[in-house]
């Protein structure tokens, strides 16, 4: 698709796309909804208000929606809805618009809602209010297990028959560019040492997690799970996620309850919300579309083709030196799709709401170099080498890491912008 707007080709944000998100300004510090296209973002507020939305009836009731400092309200409007403001957008910024004199040849109301991305910041798209991160990424979980467990024990015998889960920390995920801070806390500084006896220390370990990560459109009453074939209309889009890991103080707290401070310090999203509408072309199947007939039937979706394929890349640069692609892998790596994930969240009838968000679990690929974790690169002891020559088996402070995903091709990305974090010190408590 033309559009009058130049827009880079290697720009995550094409016609193609058009991800939802929440800015402000320096001249308008309130925050509101805002999609993404090119290099610039496009005030929905200020859009809305000044009869941008005019050709569109069917959101005329709502426009209320783009005045809110969260894209809760939107969202809860439901998939149709979301589908058509996407279409219309797209419309509008099309070369052949057949609605040019609502933005193309409207200079004033380009000049007041036509923001470069540079001068806008960024904010968490929706409120979330509860945060669930499965396991799903069959080859990390693969890997791990091998690391704890050994070869033949590496996964648990439950693992390919349901979506393995934790319930995270809500209340600690960020935005990207949201510096990242060290955790203290308990571990064992002599692991094979008897009696375990831990220190109180910064931790050692830390990690990254390459993740996915949806947000709920649609919520459920209590009671009544969500189906398998309508899981999909409760999504509103994807994020890329790096759910950051104190490997160390999760290896001495997980027994028998499993992760708890070792999340809870900093999860790291996207600001873009990519619609599931966007991601259609790019349908996927996932790991082992054959394992669908051993799963019991309220997991069983109609289709195979489950997931999506997102190319997906790690980055690190420490302090003062050069990126280095640590990692290149690959969406369909997952073994469960989020229709799944979504479903069996809900089969006990717990009730989903508009803003909760659901993590992937780390993606990693099979391949040299294709892990979502340094934990798996480096199995803890054998370090890999940055651009720089500096090596690193667990992340150091002043490391910047980004995460990266697209879809499509070079003209047309549907993509996810930068997923990015630094490392600052530790604390130092008494």
């Amino acid at each position: 698709m033309a559009s009058w707007l130049q827009i880079p080709r290697n720009s995550p944000f094409s016609l193609a796309n058009i991800p939802f998100g929440i800015i402000s300004t320096v001249k308008n510090t309130a925050r509101v909804p805002a999609i993404a296209i090119g290099d610039y973002a496009l005030d929905l507020s200020i859009f809305a208000s000044s009869g941008g939305f005019s050709q569109l009836p069917s959101i005329q009731a709502h426009l209320d929606v783009f005045s809110q400092p969260t894209l809760n309200a939107f969202a809860a409007l439901g998939r149709p809805v979301h589908r058509q403001v996407r279409e219309y957008l797209q419309a509008i910024f099309k070369a052949d618009t057949p609605y040019p004199r609502l933005l193309r040849d409207n200079a004033s109301l380009q000049d007041e809602a036509l923001l470069p991305l540079s001068e806008v910041t960024n904010h968490l798209p929706m409120q979330i209010g509860d945060y669930t991160d499965f396991y799903v990424g069959l080859n990390h979980a693969f890997n791990v297990g091998v690391l704890f467990r050994g070869p033949e024990n590496a996964l648990q015998p439950n693992y390919k028959h349901l979506p393995v889960a934790y319930h995270g920390r809500a209340s600690s995920v960020v935005v990207s560019k949201t510096p990242v801070r060290r955790p203290n806390g308990q571990i064992l500084a002599h692991p094979t040492a008897t009696p375990k006896i831990p220190v109180f220390s910064p931790c050692r370990r830390l990690d990254i997690e390459l993740e996915l990560a949806a947000f709920v459109c649609k919520g459920n009453e209590l009671g009544k799970p969500v189906p398998i074939d309508e899981a999909e209309d409760h999504i509103f889009g994807l994020v890329l996620m790096n759910d950051w890991s104190a490997r160390d103080i999760q290896a001495w707290e997980y027994v028998p309850l499993g992760p708890f401070n070792a999340k809870n310090f900093a999860t790291t999203i996207t600001p873009w919300v990519v619609l599931l509408d966007a991601l259609e072309p790019f349908r996927a199947a996932n790991l082992e579309p054959g394992n669908r007939e051993s799963l019991l039937p309220y997991l069983r979706e109609k289709r195979a083709v489950n997931g999506y394929d997102i190319a997906l890349e790690v980055e690190i640069t420490n302090s003062g030196g050069k990126p280095t692609v640590v990692s290149m892998t690959n969406s369909r790596n997952l073994l469960f799709s989020f229709s799944q994930m979504l479903a069996h969240h809900t089969i006990t009838g717990c009730n989903l709401n508009t803003g909760d968000l659901l993590g992937s679990g780390t993606i990693s690929g099979t391949e040299e170099r294709s892990q979502g974790s340094l934990l798996e690169q480096t199995k803890g002891k054998e370090p890999i080498s940055l651009a720089d020559g500096s090596k690193r088996l667990f992340l150091e402070d002043g490391d910047t890491v980004v995460l990266r995903g697209v879809a499509g091709a070079e003209g047309g990305y549907v993509g996810f912008g930068d997923c990015v974090g630094t490392i600052v010190p530790a604390l130092k408590l008494d």
